[in-house]
Order: C-alpha cells, then sequence, then structure tokens
C-alpha cells in the first residue's frame, strides 16, 4: 500500500519555500545555487523535478519568462509553519500548548533576549485573557 502523502512540506520541499520567501520569484538556476550554498547541492534535473512537485501540490506557482520558468512560493512562510506546528502539537503533544512550551525550554538554549520576548508574549497573553 502506498505512503499517504503528507500535507506538509517534506525537508526538501521546505528548504525551497525558504529560498522563494527570502527572495521570489527566482528560477530553477537560483535555487539550485542558493541550495548549494546551504550544503544541498542537487542536479539540475533534480530542482525542476521537485519544483514541479511542489507546482502539484500547489507550494509554488511557475511564469515563464523568456525561456526560462520563474517560480514563487503560495503559502507564506507563517501559513506554514503555523500548520506544522498544529500538527505537531496535536499529534505529539495531544493539543498541550504548556507540554511543548515546557520541552522547549528543558531541550533548547534559551538566551536571555529570547527568554525576554517569551515572557512580553505570556504577559500580553495573560492580559488578554484577563479581558476576556
Amino acid at each position: 500500500m502506498p505512503r499517504q502523502p503528507s500535507r506538509y512540506p517534506t525537508e526538501l520541499e521546505l528548504a525551497i519555500l525558504k529560498t522563494l520567501w527570502q527572495s521570489s520569484p527566482q528560477t530553477v538556476d537560483e535555487v539550485r545555487t542558493a541550495l548549494e550554498q546551504s550544503d544541498r547541492p542537487l542536479s539540475h534535473s533534480s530542482v525542476i523535478t521537485i519544483m514541479n512537485i511542489m507546482v502539484k501540490k500547489k507550494y509554488l506557482k511557475r511564469t515563464k519568462r523568456g525561456r526560462a520558468f520563474e517560480f514563487s512560493p503560495i503559502p507564506d512562510e507563517q501559513q506554514v509553519s503555523r500548520g506544522m506546528l498544529n500538527d505537531l502539537v496535536s499529534r505529539v503533544f495531544d493539543g498541550s500548548a504548556q507540554s511543548v512550551m515546557l520541552e522547549l525550554l528543558e531541550t533548547h538554549d534559551v538566551d536571555s533576549d529570547e527568554l525576554k520576548a517569551i515572557r512580553r508574549l505570556i504577559s500580553r497573553k495573560a492580559k488578554e485573557n484577563n479581558n476576556d
């Protein structure tokens, strides 16, 4: 039985989306060059194959410019990251935001600036909940 397709981008698809979120539209060669700079050397044919799959999945749109195609992302970074995070929270942490935050704080080095930002967000959320 074939594997169910993921609702979210694969690791390589996500690398391509990140490249295009930084600057788009881009050609296959431009994306391939960006991937090489981040230690992902791939052939032109591999990149075009993946990007054409991404067009079919509606992650990218393709526009003909002269002799080449240019690609742009369809979902924005926030849509993808929130969808993936919501899936993770739901499947791994049974929907518990507290469990996610505790796990992150226990397993990752968090510098003082990040802690300040987290405290500000928690304070803001607490005020919003008190006003409801």
